[in-house]
């Protein structure tokens, strides 16, 4: 017992040690810790706001420097503000490869002259078989596309046969390719079909779009909007084009969750962006103080937000939802 009793004291003290240790970084200066975190959309875009608030808290919590910029998605004009960090000799990168090509040279430059990079929200679809990013912070889109498609099927009975529109922002975007082969996954092992479009980031853009679309296709039996923007109107879409078939979605914004508290819209993906922003950062932060090396996360699971847990998401939403 002795002997136990020892050794518990012994690590009691390693512990405090160690604690002791984390304790005094705060005696070392990190401000000249530079990191890029870019955002591919534009500045605008309400979905990144809680991205960009975990990112500012990690730059806080860990005394180092950063700045922001925005891609317009914009693949020339991404690839211009990497070129220019590189030449600035940033300390570290937090970015997004939403093109499965266009990013693959300039990320493999920034890594070879000794710039981390950690990619958050949007990884190669191959993912780091595809791209020379150190580690990746997002979501898996396949397996919640799947997860939403299977639960669109058992709330609202759909069959063999139905139709279902998949709005996206960007079809051609790594994260429309993968989110639409989840739900199509889903939707056709029970006979039905899905259909992409294309509708941009503006909302009033979108929503006329998608009128349209459901004008033109009134055999359509679900919407499932696979980005934040088409989800954001799709309810509104529903109702302009006189029809009453269910909707559900990808991401937070206000409009998507006053719609699943009403009951307009059963479910939406959860992906977290607060913690893509957070940890991308933070990884980068403590490879570059500590050495220690960046994973992969997924955040946000396959997580659903539907009526019975959308009251803690409102409460949040916009700052860290």
């Amino acid at each position: 017992m002795k002997k136990i009793l020892t050794i518990i004291a012994t690590f009691a003290t390693l512990s405090l040690g160690s604690v002791h240790a984390i304790d005094k970084d705060s005696d070392n200066d990190w401000s000249d810790i530079n990191i890029l975190f870019l955002i591919w959309t534009a500045e605008d875009v309400e979905f990144f706001v809680p991205s960009i608030n975990g990112a500012h808290d990690a730059a806080e919590d860990h005394g180092i420097s950063m700045y922001m910029e925005f891609g317009d998605s914009d693949t020339a004009k991404t690839n211009d503000i990497l070129e220019t960090a590189i030449a600035n000799e940033v300390d570290g990168i937090a970015m997004t490869v939403w093109d499965d090509d266009a990013f693959d040279e300039i990320v493999c430059k920034a890594m070879d002259a000794g710039i981390p990079v950690v990619l958050h929200n949007i990884d190669d679809s191959q993912r780091a078989k595809g791209n020379c990013r150190m580690a990746y912070v997002g979501q898996f889109f396949i397996e919640t596309g799947q997860t939403l498609g299977e639960r669109m099927i058992a709330e609202h009975g759909l069959k063999a046969g139905d139709h279902v529109f998949t709005p996206v922002e960007f079809p051609e975007a790594v994260y429309a390719v993968q989110r639409h082969e989840g739900v199509n996954n889903a939707i056709s092992a029970m006979g039905g079909t899905t259909e992409l479009l294309g509708t941009g980031t503006d909302h009033s853009e979108a929503l006329n779009l998608m009128v349209q679309y459901l004008l033109g296709h009134p055999e359509t039996d679900a919407v499932i909007g696979l980005g934040s923007t088409p989800t954001s109107v799709a309810v509104k879409a529903v109702q302009e084009a006189g029809m009453d078939i269910p909707v559900g979605g990808y991401d937070i914004t206000p409009e998507i969750l006053e719609n699943i508290q009403n009951g307009t819209l059963t479910a939406t993906v959860d992906q977290q962006p607060y913690h893509q922003g957070f940890m991308s950062v933070t990884m980068l932060a403590q490879y570059l103080k500590y050495g220690l090396l960046p994973a992969d996360m997924n955040t946000g699971g396959s997580g659903l937000i539907d009526k019975s847990n959308v009251d803690a998401a409102i409460k949040w939403a916009g700052i860290t939802r």
